[in-house]
Protein backbone atom coordinates (compact mmCIF):
# COMPACT_ATOMS: atom_id res chain seq x y z
CA UNK A 1 0.00 0.00 0.00
CA UNK A 2 2.21 2.81 -1.21
CA UNK A 3 -0.67 5.03 -2.30
CA UNK A 4 -0.61 7.13 0.85
CA UNK A 5 -2.65 10.30 0.47
CA UNK A 6 -0.48 13.38 0.09
CA UNK A 7 -1.55 15.71 2.87
CA UNK A 8 0.16 19.11 3.13
CA UNK A 9 1.77 19.02 6.55
CA UNK A 10 3.40 21.75 8.64
CA UNK A 11 7.01 21.69 9.87
CA UNK A 12 5.70 20.74 13.30
CA UNK A 13 2.91 18.18 13.61
CA UNK A 14 1.26 17.20 16.89
CA UNK A 15 -0.56 13.87 16.65
CA UNK A 16 -3.00 13.29 19.51
CA UNK A 17 -5.20 10.31 20.39
CA UNK A 18 -8.25 12.11 21.79
CA UNK A 19 -9.36 9.02 23.76
CA UNK A 20 -6.07 8.98 25.65
CA UNK A 21 -6.14 12.74 26.28
CA UNK A 22 -9.69 12.39 27.64
CA UNK A 23 -8.66 9.50 29.87
CA UNK A 24 -5.73 11.49 31.33
CA UNK A 25 -7.65 14.75 31.81
CA UNK A 26 -10.65 13.03 33.45
CA UNK A 27 -8.42 10.97 35.73
CA UNK A 28 -6.22 13.90 36.77
CA UNK A 29 -9.14 16.27 37.29
CA UNK A 30 -10.89 13.75 39.58
CA UNK A 31 -7.70 12.94 41.50
CA UNK A 32 -6.59 16.53 42.04
CA UNK A 33 -10.07 17.82 42.93
CA UNK A 34 -10.15 15.19 45.70
CA UNK A 35 -6.56 15.85 46.79
CA UNK A 36 -6.70 19.66 46.70
CA UNK A 37 -10.30 19.83 47.98
CA UNK A 38 -11.34 22.35 45.31
CA UNK A 39 -12.86 22.27 41.86
CA UNK A 40 -10.54 22.77 38.92
CA UNK A 41 -11.16 24.99 35.93
CA UNK A 42 -12.17 23.76 32.51
CA UNK A 43 -9.17 23.57 30.17
CA UNK A 44 -8.74 26.33 27.61
CA UNK A 45 -7.57 24.21 24.69
CA UNK A 46 -5.40 27.01 23.30
CA UNK A 47 -3.50 27.03 26.61
CA UNK A 48 -3.10 23.24 26.73
CA UNK A 49 -1.81 23.13 23.15
CA UNK A 50 0.58 25.99 23.90
CA UNK A 51 1.91 24.29 27.07
CA UNK A 52 2.41 21.05 25.13
CA UNK A 53 4.43 22.74 22.41
CA UNK A 54 6.47 24.77 24.91
CA UNK A 55 7.37 21.58 26.79
CA UNK A 56 8.33 20.09 23.41
CA UNK A 57 10.77 22.95 22.82
CA UNK A 58 8.88 25.30 20.48
CA UNK A 59 10.25 28.85 20.76
CA UNK A 60 8.50 32.14 20.02
CA UNK A 61 8.34 32.95 16.35
CA UNK A 62 6.52 32.25 13.11
CA UNK A 63 6.10 28.51 13.63
CA UNK A 64 3.39 26.57 11.88
CA UNK A 65 2.09 23.90 14.23
CA UNK A 66 -0.51 21.46 13.02
CA UNK A 67 -2.59 19.44 15.49
CA UNK A 68 -4.13 16.20 14.24
CA UNK A 69 -6.71 14.74 16.63
CA UNK A 70 -7.58 11.09 16.06
CA UNK A 71 -10.90 10.12 17.61
CA UNK A 72 -13.64 7.49 17.60
CA UNK A 73 -17.37 7.59 18.50
CA UNK A 74 -16.57 7.64 22.23
CA UNK A 75 -13.97 10.42 22.03
CA UNK A 76 -15.54 12.99 19.69
CA UNK A 77 -15.60 15.58 22.47
CA UNK A 78 -12.53 16.54 24.50
CA UNK A 79 -13.21 16.08 28.21
CA UNK A 80 -13.30 19.25 30.35
CA UNK A 81 -11.99 21.37 27.44
CA UNK A 82 -13.26 24.52 25.72
CA UNK A 83 -13.75 24.23 22.79
CA UNK A 84 -14.34 20.48 22.86
CA UNK A 85 -16.28 19.22 19.81
CA UNK A 86 -13.66 17.71 17.49
CA UNK A 87 -15.97 17.60 14.49
CA UNK A 88 -17.86 20.90 14.78
CA UNK A 89 -15.46 23.22 16.66
CA UNK A 90 -11.96 21.85 16.16
CA UNK A 91 -11.71 20.76 12.54
CA UNK A 92 -10.17 23.21 10.10
CA UNK A 93 -9.72 26.03 12.61
CA UNK A 94 -6.57 27.85 13.71
CA UNK A 95 -5.35 30.51 16.12
CA UNK A 96 -2.35 32.83 16.23
CA UNK A 97 -0.08 32.95 19.26
CA UNK A 98 3.39 34.38 20.01
CA UNK A 99 4.64 30.91 18.98
CA UNK A 100 3.06 30.99 15.53
CA UNK A 101 -0.07 29.63 13.91
CA UNK A 102 -1.68 26.60 15.52
CA UNK A 103 -4.08 24.80 13.19
CA UNK A 104 -6.40 21.91 14.05
CA UNK A 105 -7.70 18.97 12.07
CA UNK A 106 -9.83 16.18 13.48
CA UNK A 107 -9.70 12.75 11.89
CA UNK A 108 -12.45 10.28 12.85
CA UNK A 109 -11.84 6.54 12.81
CA UNK A 110 -15.04 5.32 11.22
CA UNK A 111 -16.05 2.13 9.52
CA UNK A 112 -13.29 -0.40 9.04
CA UNK A 113 -10.40 1.42 10.71
CA UNK A 114 -9.82 1.36 14.46
CA UNK A 115 -8.57 4.43 16.32
CA UNK A 116 -5.27 2.59 16.86
CA UNK A 117 -4.81 1.81 13.15
CA UNK A 118 -5.71 5.35 12.14
CA UNK A 119 -3.20 6.76 14.65
CA UNK A 120 -0.47 4.45 13.35
CA UNK A 121 -1.34 5.28 9.70
CA UNK A 122 -1.12 9.00 10.39
CA UNK A 123 2.10 8.47 12.33
CA UNK A 124 3.55 6.77 9.26
CA UNK A 125 2.37 9.56 6.92
CA UNK A 126 3.84 12.25 9.20
CA UNK A 127 7.10 10.32 9.59
CA UNK A 128 7.42 9.94 5.79
CA UNK A 129 6.64 13.59 5.02
CA UNK A 130 9.59 15.68 3.87
CA UNK A 131 7.75 18.81 5.12
CA UNK A 132 7.73 17.69 8.75
CA UNK A 133 10.80 18.51 10.86
CA UNK A 134 9.33 17.94 14.31
CA UNK A 135 6.81 15.33 15.48
CA UNK A 136 5.03 15.62 18.82
CA UNK A 137 2.88 12.66 19.88
CA UNK A 138 0.26 11.87 22.48
CA UNK A 139 -0.52 8.19 21.89
CA UNK A 140 -2.55 5.70 23.93
CA UNK A 141 0.47 3.70 25.11
CA UNK A 142 -1.57 1.39 27.33
CA UNK A 143 -3.40 0.23 24.18
CA UNK A 144 -0.76 0.23 21.42
CA UNK A 145 2.39 1.76 22.86
CA UNK A 146 4.86 -0.85 21.62
CA UNK A 147 3.79 -0.29 18.01
CA UNK A 148 4.31 3.48 18.42
CA UNK A 149 7.70 3.01 20.09
CA UNK A 150 8.83 0.63 17.32
CA UNK A 151 7.66 3.05 14.63
CA UNK A 152 9.30 6.09 16.29
CA UNK A 153 12.60 4.26 16.80
CA UNK A 154 12.74 3.81 12.99
CA UNK A 155 12.15 7.48 12.12
CA UNK A 156 15.22 9.24 10.75
CA UNK A 157 16.01 12.95 10.45
CA UNK A 158 13.16 14.35 12.53
CA UNK A 159 12.98 15.73 16.02
CA UNK A 160 10.51 13.63 18.01
CA UNK A 161 8.90 14.31 21.39
CA UNK A 162 6.41 11.84 22.83
CA UNK A 163 4.21 12.84 25.76
CA UNK A 164 3.47 9.93 28.10
CA UNK A 165 2.16 9.26 31.59
CA UNK A 166 5.07 7.02 32.56
CA UNK A 167 8.62 6.23 31.58
CA UNK A 168 9.21 4.04 28.51
CA UNK A 169 9.82 0.36 29.41
CA UNK A 170 12.86 0.20 27.16
CA UNK A 171 15.37 2.85 26.03
CA UNK A 172 14.02 4.93 23.14
CA UNK A 173 15.81 6.78 20.33
CA UNK A 174 13.76 9.96 20.80
CA UNK A 175 12.78 12.47 23.49
CA UNK A 176 9.81 11.94 25.75
CA UNK A 177 8.19 14.12 28.39
CA UNK A 178 5.44 13.83 31.00
CA UNK A 179 1.94 14.65 29.77
CA UNK A 180 0.88 15.30 33.37
CA UNK A 181 2.68 18.67 33.55
CA UNK A 182 0.95 20.54 30.71
CA UNK A 183 -2.41 19.03 31.75
CA UNK A 184 -1.91 20.13 35.38
CA UNK A 185 -0.96 23.65 34.25
CA UNK A 186 -4.06 23.80 32.03
CA UNK A 187 -6.30 22.69 34.91
CA UNK A 188 -4.94 25.56 37.01
CA UNK A 189 -2.98 23.43 39.47
CA UNK A 190 -0.10 25.43 40.93
CA UNK A 191 3.27 23.94 41.80
CA UNK A 192 2.97 25.20 45.41
CA UNK A 193 -0.22 23.11 45.84
CA UNK A 194 1.56 19.82 45.21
Amino acid sequence: MNDKPQIKLSETVVLIDAAFLNFVITDMKRYFEETLQRSLQEIDLSMLTTYLTLDAGIAEGKNEVQFLFVYDKESGNLAHCRPSDLEKELNGVAFQSPYGEYSFASVPSEGMVSREDLFLDLLSIVADSADVKKMILVSFNEEYGKKVTDALNEVQGKEIVQFRMNEPDTPVAYKWDMLAFPVMQSLGIRADEL
